[in-house]
Formats: C-alpha cells, sequence, structure tokens
C-alpha cells in the first residue's frame, strides 16, 4: 500500500497559516521587567519610616525624597524618546534596567541623606527609557485592537511592583534590616535585561520566533483594516460618542504638529493629576497605616499592597474594557476613573479602623484610579504617526510624572501644616480637574494615515 504523505503536508500548511502568538511572550517579558522597575521605585515607601528613624526629616523633605527620583523620571523622557529612536528598545531597555538596579543597590549603602537623594536622582535618570521602550514595544508588537489590553498589562506591572513591594519588604526588613530591601530588589533586574536582549527584537519581522500569519495579524496600516476599526469604533454608542467628542483628527505626522496639539497636552495634563495622585498613595500610605491607623508592621505591609492589587484588576479591566466592550473608545475610561477616584478620595477620610475593612476601601480606590490609566498610553496611538508616537508618548508621560513628582512633597507640606484629612481633599480635587481637562480633548476617530510616515 502506498503511504499517504500529503496530511502531514497540509498539517503543517495550517500549522504555518496560524498566528504564532509570540507577541505575548514580549508582554510577559515587559510585565515583569516593569514590574521590577516599580518595585526598586516602590521601595522607598515602605523603607521611609525605619529611614527617618536614621535620618531626621520633616514631612515636607520626607516627600522631597520622593519627588526628586520622580523629577528626574521626568526630565528624562524627551531625552529616552531621542535615545530610543536612535538606538532601538533592544539595545535601550536593557541598559536603562542595569542601570536601574546599580542605583537601586547603591541606595541601601548610603550614609547621608544627601547620598540617598542623589541615588533617587540616579534612579530616576535611570528608569526614563523604560516607559517609552515599553510603548514602542506595544506600538510596534500590537495590533490596535490589542493595544488598549497590552497597555493594560504593562500599566498593571506599575501596580503590581508596589503589591509585592510591601510584603518582601517588611520581611526583608524583620530579617535584614531597611537597607537589605535595596539590595534584595536590584538583582532581578540584571536577569530580566539579559532576557529581553535575548529574546526581543525591535520590531516583529526581525524576530524568528514570529511567523508571518501574526505579522500580518499585527500589520493594521492596510486600508482595510483602517476601515474595519473605524466601523468598530462609531457603532451604536451616539451618547457616549457625544459626551466624549468623537472627532475625525487630521494625523499627527510631524514634529510640530506633535508639540502643538491640545490633544497630547490635555491627555497629559490629566495624565500628570491621575499620576499625582498613584504617587502620593505610593509614598505616603505606609506611613498612614503606621502611625494614624496604629496597624503593626506586617498589617501594615499586607493592607498597603491592597490599593495595588485594585490597581492590577482596574488596569487589566481597563484596557479590555476600551479595546472590547467600548470599541477602542479611550475617554470613557479615563473619565469614569477621574470621577470614581474623587469619590473615594472623599470616602478615605472617613475610613473605618478596622485592617480588613480599610483593606478593602482601598482596594477600591486602586480600581477605580487604575481603570483609566491604560488609555492615556493608548490614546496618542489612534492620531499619532508610528514615527513620531516616541514623542508624543514621551509628553505625556513627561506630564504624568511632573505630576508624581510634586504631589508627594505637596502631601508632606499639607500634613506638616494641616493633617491627613486635607491630603485626602487634595487628592479628590485634582481628580475632579482631572475630569474638566479630559472635556476638552476629543476622542480622535482611527485614521490609516498615520502609518503613512514611517
Amino acid at each position: 500500500m502506498r503511504k499517504d504523505t500529503t496530511l502531514p503536508a497540509s498539517n503543517a500548511l495550517a500549522a504555518a497559516a496560524r498566528p504564532t502568538r509570540y507577541r505575548w511572550v514580549v508582554a510577559t517579558l515587559f510585565f515583569l521587567i516593569y514590574t521590577v522597575a516599580a518595585a526598586d521605585r516602590a521601595n522607598l515607601g515602605i523603607a521611609l519610616p525605619f529611614l527617618r528613624k536614621q535620618f531626621t526629616m520633616t514631612n515636607a523633605e520626607a516627600g522631597a525624597l520622593v519627588s526628586v527620583f520622580l523629577i528626574a523620571y521626568a526630565l528624562a523622557q524627551l531625552p529616552s524618546a531621542l535615545i530610543i529612536s536612535r538606538f532601538g528598545v533592544r539595545r535601550a531597555l536593557p541598559i536603562s534596567m542595569i542601570l536601574t538596579s546599580i542605583a537601586t543597590a547603591m541606595t541601601g549603602v548610603v550614609g547621608s541623606l544627601f547620598s540617598l537623594k542623589l541615588c533617587r536622582l540616579a534612579l530616576g535618570f535611570a528608569e526614563g527609557p523604560l516607559p517609552l521602550g515599553i510603548a514602542a514595544t506595544i506600538n510596534s508588537w500590537f495590533p490596535a485592537k490589542e493595544k488598549g489590553t497590552a497597555s493594560g498589562l504593562f500599566l498593571s506591572a506599575v501596580k503590581f511592583g508596589p503589591v509585592i513591594t510591601p510584603i518582601l519588604g517588611v520581611a526583608i526588613i524583620s530579617l535584614w534590616g531597611w537597607q537589605a530591601i535595596f539590595l534584595v530588589f536590584a538583582v532581578p533586574g540584571v536577569l530580566f535585561s539579559i532576557v529581553w536582549y535575548l529574546m526581543v527584537a525591535d520590531k516583529p519581522a526581525d524576530s524568528r520566533a514570529v511567523n508571518e500569519a501574526e505579522r500580518e495579524l499585527i500589520d493594521m496600516a492596510s486600508p482595510q483594516a483602517g476601515a474595519a476599526m473605524r466601523i468598530e469604533r462609531t457603532r451604536a454608542m451616539p451618547w457616549l460618542d457625544r459626551l466624549t467628542r468623537v472627532r475625525r483628527e487630521k494625523p499627527l505626522e510631524t514634529t510640530r504638529a506633535v508639540v502643538t496639539s491640545w490633544n497630547i497636552y490635555g491627555c497629559a495634563l490629566g495624565y500628570c493629576c491621575q499620576l499625582g495622585i498613584s504617587s502620593v498613595m505610593l509614598a505616603w500610605i505606609p506611613t498612614y497605616l503606621l502611625n494614624v491607623k496604629k496597624f503593626s508592621v506586617a498589617g501594615t505591609g499586607l493592607v498597603a499592597a491592597a490599593p495595588w492589587v485594585g490597581a492590577v484588576v482596574g488596569n487589566i479591566l481597563g484596557g479590555w474594557l476600551s479595546d472590547r466592550a467600548l470599541g477602542k473608545r479611550r475617554k470613557p475610561g479615563m473619565m469614569f476613573s477621574a470621577v470614581a477616584t474623587a469619590l473615594m478620595m472623599v470616602v478615605l477620610i472617613q475610613s473605618p479602623a478596622s485592617p480588613v475593612l480599610y483593606g478593602f476601601l482601598i482596594f477600591l480606590a486602586g480600581v477605580a484610579l487604575s481603570v483609566g490609566f491604560s488609555a492615556y498610553m493608548v490614546y496618542p496611538t489612534s492620531f499619532v504617526a508610528k514615527a513620531k508616537f516616541p514623542l508624543a508618548n514621551a509628553i505625556v508621560n513627561m506630564g504624568g510624572q511632573l505630576g508624581g513628582a510634586a504631589t508627594p512633597f505637596i502631601a508632606g507640606w499639607l500634613l506638616d501644616h494641616f493633617g491627613w484629612d486635607y491630603v485626602f481633599g487634595f487628592m479628590s480635587v485634582i481628580s475632579a480637574v482631572t475630569f474638566v481637562i479630559l472635556l476638552t480633548i476629543t476622542e480622535p476617530l482611527d485614521t490609516v494615515a498615520r502609518d503613512a510616515a514611517v
């Protein structure tokens, strides 16, 4: 009997026709890398009550210590966009992560408040290229229908770092002291940097792990794909489109167009306020739990992780809703977060003393704050050419980081002069301001011309 060889051949062809899913391997790697980076910046919050026993400082000075990192981080954004455009993510991101790990380790061996500030400054500059590199990776590696989900995963890493930091941090402090937090946290970043360099190319077309079908899935530049996106974007939500001011915007294909766009600056200002709230919670909640709620060190570690568990849930949920349920509309999640966060900050003023109840409330606050977070990173992709996306993303991220740098210091000043109720009230007010700012920008329709400048 003659052996039939057509079946294995047809199976091979069918397998070749199915898209690989290597982009989700890339997503897993950037989630792990940014979780480590987020932990490197968050570990100061859990160490701060112990640091203040060794280095005398006022609340405002303690807030400024947190702010110095974010000032450097914000100032690094525009130079980072140039570095990534010149050298590519594959080289820039691992170097940035290794420098981040070195700055983290140095924080654990400081002998003065001044040297501590220098280490935090160095950490901010070192981490600068990371968010832009990951955002550029998402823009290159994911189709439009998955960008919100991928961005939600990325930004959930920003919050997952603070989830593990209090839990691991209090255990490390109990065993070896506060210095050991920074030394232990420095190790994973070096390891993941090597893995990224070996496994992730700048573009899917340069990766041997990606087949042709996945490349075609990722490439959304064709007119047919663009038409499909527009139909999905405008389906059966007229009231929502009126509220969010859906418009067909001219693609931003030049540097001048990007730096003069109110949509970009409005997005940056909204992100400024929202990231400012996140920064206050990251810096001051552990101190609040220890000094005001009188929780134990172990209880503080668990409850301080609650808002960031909520933030992980909120980021992933917000990305999924934006991509799937809302037809790639980005503003609804941003606007919901602004209103819900303003309300939750008022609720937290009269929060219960029970760790369980307080943990639940602050978990809800984390969800509320983060539902719209991923949309800030994705928002420019629908009307900015890929070649100019790093610049647009740098402006948005720089605005956010400047807000994150200012608010811990402002919160410290409010604590020195007024008290904790004013801190929560301040966060409620700036979240309400976010909503007003978002009303002034449009919800741009996706445009096929944005890839023409690539």
